[in-house]
Parts: C-alpha cells; sequence; structure tokens
C-alpha cells in the first residue's frame, strides 16, 4: 500500500537517518539547524519542509548561469552572506563580517573553492557542491599586520591557478566587497575586476520553491518567538520593573530556541523613545500604558531573514486617538502599497505611485516603503519618491522576490512612533503576504483588552 504524502512529509526527528529537509538525523549536523522544539511547531501547523540539498543546488546553478550570462571566468565572494547563499555554510558570521577571512571563488564552468578559517576547513564538507576547501583569505590588518601584501599576493596567486584551469583566457572577475591589498594584487595579477555584488544581489533576489519552503518555515518560529515577547511584555510591564532589553531578549531566547541565528539590530523602544525611530532598546523601565514599537531584523531558521514590525499598547486603558489615527495611517500605507505588487510592475512605477503619509509624518518617514529580503534585507530598495534617483532600480517584480513593506509613522516632537511591516511574496499572480501575526487590537482602535496575552 502507497503511504499517503502526508505522512511520507511528517516532521519526525525520531525517525530515519534524515530528516525531512535532506540533512543527517544525528544530532550532530555541521550546518546550523532547526531545533526539535521548531520542527515540531512546523509538523502542528501542516508546514512542508524544504529540501536543502536541491535549494542549494538551486543557488549553485543560478550562481552560474549569472556568472556565463555576463562573461565573467568566475566570482569571488567575501560578504558572509553570499558566501552562505553560495555554500549554505557559516563560520563565525558575525565576526567574520568585521575580519573577512573567508572567501569563496565560483568559476565559470561551476568549479567552487572556498578559503575558509585555518582550522575550520570542514565546515562545508557537508556540501558536495563545495569542491576544495583551503585556507589564506585572511587580508585583514589584524590578522596580518605589516605583511597583509605578501598574503594578498600568495592568495592571489592561487585564484589566478584555478581561473587558468576553469576558466581559461578569461580573467573577467566579478567580485564582491575585497580589501584593498585583495583588490591591487588580483590587478596585479592581470584581472579586470567587475561589479559582484550586482551578481549575487541579482541572483538572490528571485528565490526558487525551496527557499520559499524555508522561508515559510522561519517565519513561523519567528512569530512564535514574537509572540512569546508580547506575552512576556504583556505580563510583566504592570509588575513596574520590566526594561526595553528584559522584552528585547526574549526574542533572542526564543530564536536561538528554534535554530535561528542572530539578530540584525537592536530595534525596539518604548514611550517617548519611539520618536524619533532608530533608538534602540535599552534599560528604560516600560510604564504601563505606553507604546513598545519594535522591528524583528531577525535572521531565523535556515538563516532566512524575517523582518516584521508591530507597534502594541501595553496597558489597560485606551490609547491616545492620536496614537490609534497613526496606527491606522501606517496601516492604510503598507496595506495600499502591498495592492501594487504583482509580476511585471515596475519598480519606477511602484515609487511613483505609492501610498503618501500625511504632510505631518513625511519628516519622519522611513528610509524607504519597500525592500527586498532573503538571507537580509536584499536587493531591490523602493524609497520615496522624493528620494528616488532616476536609473537606479529600473527593474520589474517577478515571481519569486519577497519585499517587506513598511511604514514609520510618527511627527517631528511628537511623544510616539508606529513601526509596521510585513514580508510578501511575488506570485505568479500577484502576492502573498507571508505574515499572520496580528495587528495590536488597541491600536487598531477596537477592543483594547483583546490580546491582553497573546495566545
Amino acid at each position: 500500500m502507497q503511504q499517503p504524502y502526508r505522512d511520507s512529509r511528517k516532521i519526525d526527528p525520531t525517525r530515519g537517518a534524515t530528516l525531512g529537509d535532506g540533512t543527517p538525523n544525528d544530532a550532530d549536523r555541521i550546518e546550523i539547524g532547526p531545533t526539535r522544539l521548531a520542527y515540531g511547531e512546523w509538523a502542528e501547523a501542516g508546514l512542508t519542509l524544504p529540501n536543502l540539498p536541491a535549494m542549494r543546488e538551486y543557488r549553485w546553478k543560478r550562481l552560474t548561469r549569472f556568472i556565463v550570462d555576463r562573461g565573467y571566468g568566475g566570482l569571488l565572494l567575501t560578504d558572509p552572506l553570499n558566501i552562505r547563499y553560495a555554500t549554505d555554510s557559516t563560520n563565525m558570521q558575525l565576526w567574520n563580517a568585521h575580519n573577512p577571512f573567508r572567501a569563496l571563488l565560483l568559476c565559470a564552468d561551476g568549479y567552487m573553492v572556498l578559503w575558509d578559517y585555518k582550522n575550520s576547513p570542514f565546515l562545508s564538507t557537508f556540501n558536495p557542491l563545495v569542491r576544495e576547501q583551503r585556507s589564506g583569505a585572511d587580508l585583514f590588518y589584524f590578522d596580518r599586520g605589516d605583511k597583509v601584501d605578501v598574503a594578498a599576493d600568495a592568495f592571489s596567486n592561487e585564484v589566478r591557478v584555478l581561473m587558468a584551469e576553469h576558466s581559461p583566457g578569461n580573467m573577467r572577475l566579478a567580485a564582491d566587497k575585497l580589501m584593498l591589498h585583495g583588490l591591487r594584487a588580483l590587478e596585479a595579477q592581470g584581472f579586470e575586476i567587475f561589479e559582484g555584488e550586482e551578481v549575487t544581489e541579482k541572483a538572490r533576489a528571485v528565490k526558487g520553491p525551496d527557499e520559499i519552503l524555508a522561508m515559510r518555515c522561519a517565519i513561523h518560529s519567528c512569530e512564535a518567538a514574537v509572540a512569546a515577547m508580547e506575552a512576556y511584555a504583556r505580563t510583566n510591564v504592570p509588575l513596574g520593573n520590566t526594561s526595553e532589553d528584559d522584552i528585547w531578549a526574549v526574542l533572542h531566547a526564543e530564536n536561538i530556541r528554534r535554530g535561528g541565528e542572530w539578530i540584525e539590530t537592536r530595534l525596539l523602544a518604548s514611550g517617548p523613545r519611539t520618536n524619533p525611530w532608530f533608538q534602540e532598546c535599552g534599560p528604560r523601565i516600560v510604564n504601563q500604558n505606553e507604546i513598545v514599537s519594535f522591528d524583528t531584523d531577525l535572521i531565523g531558521s535556515y538563516g532566512i531573514c524575517v523582518d516584521i514590525s508591530r507597534s502594541w499598547w501595553i496597558g489597560d486603558a485606551a490609547p491616545p486617538a492620536d496614537m490609534v489615527y497613526a496606527m491606522r495611517h501606517a496601516h492604510e500605507h503598507i496595506m495600499t502599497n502591498m495592492e501594487m505588487l504583482k509580476p511585471g510592475a515596475m519598480i519606477p512605477d511602484l515609487i511613483a505611485n505609492c501610498h503618501r503619509l500625511d504632510d505631518r509624518f513625511q519628516a519622519q518617514k522611513y528610509g524607504c516603503f519597500m525592500h527586498g529580503v532573503g538571507l537580509c534585507d536584499e536587493w531591490p530598495l523602493l524609497v520615496y519618491p522624493d528620494n528616488a534617483v532616476a536609473g537606479a532600480y529600473d527593474y520589474p517584480l517577478e515571481p519569486g522576490m519577497v519585499l517587506c513593506v513598511e511604514a514609520a509613522v510618527g511627527e517631528v516632537g511628537g511623544s510616539f512612533s508606529i513601526k509596521l511591516e510585513e514580508q510578501v511574496l511575488i506570485t505568479e499572480t500577484g502576492y502573498e503576504n507571508l505574515i499572520s501575526y496580528p495587528f495590536d487590537a488597541a491600536l487598531m482602535g477596537q477592543d483594547h483588552s483583546a490580546r491582553s496575552v497573546p495566545a
């Protein structure tokens, strides 16, 4: 008898040699992965897991095609998020972001070599698409001192030999974020260097089927973490000794408990600290009957970014009328802009036709009203018409792109700011809002006790 699909796809971390996402079921996987808590919650929600080997192959093929289409001999990456995209491997991501010790070369024939920290080449061996592991790409001053140029010469020579073997005769090399000595050494080898970020941002912009499945899982985990944070805030703020940091720490903990990775900012503020927006959370004690606004900027399960924002009214009284108006206006802003989304829509047209905030909110509006998202905030960036640069983003939306639609609403000198943000998938026929987390009932002018503690 054939096993039903629902049973074959069931997430059961205790059964079989591999988990439902194609990774080893040995509790000792090399790559960062979801926890039993996450797998259990996804199973209960009926989510389908991504096939990670298929996801990695999709990314590898997409990057390789983009290299070939542009006539490059190879692509050299040092940005840790681009390396994650190409290999699905990580190594001390935040430390690596300011001490670039990793590099990846993807040649036009698909051959991929990763230079990693000298003691950890094993961190990418789970992925057979990475054909070689080496070391020696650490070209920053702290690690090399006054002999950075010597290390850069050795590294650039390795790149030249690899390119000669896998892209013979082609010295056109795209690179994303080269260190100064690395750039000089590669040019001395005879390479012509091109803009690699254009390659990676465009490649990452359209998600494959398994990336979308991974994002759905990551979003579910993020929303569970946000619910825990909200429950903590609503339970503890009335006791009079709960700080912004206390509330924000819950999101970090719940993210890690589900196999998430880090949070890019500290954008949670309360009361008057919400205005102007972008004050990061601190020791301020949150008072009863105050607003709390936040932006997750969360790198969650499978390294997927979940970037959503909410504002909550914490207390037993009704929020002020001007705050309710601002909340409804912010909600109208993102929902109206979301309705423009569909495949083929040109970015300049979206910018020209976006919803306009009231004049009193213009000075402190957000830096953009939409942006791409994947492993982090990604291309494209849709700014408001008064900040748009002609020709910067003359591209259509495509199915598989994911955009965050957002708003920050607060007056100059005001006592609060509303921050809202949703994460939206461009489909073949329109869009799908991937976020299900509710908006605060009190701030929307509904029963302010409706969400005293989230379920």
